[in-house]
């Protein structure tokens, strides 16, 4: 049993995949509280891997994001592995303080200031940008790094902070600029 938010279907608005349609698989919880976070997501219903894969079954895009709060809670490898059976291209967005199972076939990290990384794989590094010293996260091994403005309002101060710092693109959470869940 995994304890599930939510399932939804939407476009990716944030970092390499912006743009792809994608079936949403919010877990509940979170094992950090971060003050900018807007996930809130404590709530939630248990529910089997069947009734999962059934509800991620209904729509027609091949890539799943698990997302949360913090999805590593929540995950093993049999659970990738029956969403690879059901044909879905696995993404995760994590804060990367659990180990994961090694088939996810795209990792966002998005490292938080102070919490030990326990993954050493990552395809690209999301940093929500608070005007904090983001050098100590450009040596993670990842291809993409990605900055976010914080919920959209210091967007000014996260461009000047891409252009000062040419390894990082700008992402903007693009879902909530056109309104989309």
């Amino acid at each position: 049993m995994r304890k599930i938010n939510e399932i939804f279907y939407s476009l990716q608005g944030e970092g390499y995949h912006t743009g792809t349609p994608a079936i949403f698989v919010r877990f509940s919880g979170c094992n950090l509280n971060c003050d900018f976070c807007d996930t809130q997501h404590e709530e939630g219903i248990m529910m089997t891997d069947e009734e999962i894969i059934a509800e991620v079954r209904k729509y027609p895009a091949v890539t799943v994001v698990l997302t949360g709060g913090e999805p590593s809670l929540w995950i093993d490898n049999d659970f990738i592995d029956r969403l690879h059976e059901a044909g879905k291209y696995i993404c995760i967005e994590t804060n990367g303080t659990h180990p994961l199972p090694e088939s996810i076939d795209w990792i966002t990290c998005s490292p938080k200031q102070g919490a030990k990384l326990e993954i050493t794989r990552m395809d690209e590094v999301k940093v929500v940008y608070e005007g904090q010293d983001i050098s100590i996260y450009e040596s993670l091994f990842a291809e993409h790094f990605y900055l976010q403005p914080c919920s959209c309002s210091n967007t000014a101060e996260t461009v000047d902070c891409v252009m000062r710092h040419p390894k990082w693109r700008l992402s903007l959470q693009t879902h909530k600029l056109i309104d989309i869940r």
